[in-house]
C-alpha cells in the first residue's frame, strides 16, 4: 500500500507525465506519442516540494496530485 508523504495538490493535464525529480520536487514532461519527436524531453518543474527520498521506496504523484511512496518489492522468486 502507498502512503502520502506531502500534500502538493498538483492539477494534472492530459498528455503529460508527472514524476518526482531527483531534487524531490514535482516535475512534468510532455509524453511522446506515435511518430512524434524522439529523444529526451525537457522537464518543467510544477511544484517545489523538497521531499527527502529514502532508499527502498518508490516515489510518485498520485491521482489527487500529492506525492506518495510505496515500498519497493525486492528479491522475489
Amino acid at each position: 500500500m502507498a502512503e502520502m508523504v506531502v500534500k502538493a495538490g498538483v492539477k494534472k493535464e492530459a498528455g503529460y507525465l508527472y514524476f518526482v525529480d531527483k531534487n524531490g520536487d514535482v516535475s512534468r514532461a510532455k509524453m511522446s506519442r506515435g511518430g512524434g519527436k524522439k529523444g529526451k524531453q525537457k522537464a518543467e518543474k510544477v511544484a517545489r516540494v523538497g521531499v527527502k527520498k529514502q532508499s527502498g521506496y518508490l516515489y510518485f504523484v498520485d491521482r489527487k496530485g500529492d506525492v506518495s511512496r510505496a515500498k519497493m518489492a525486492r528479491g522475489r522468486k
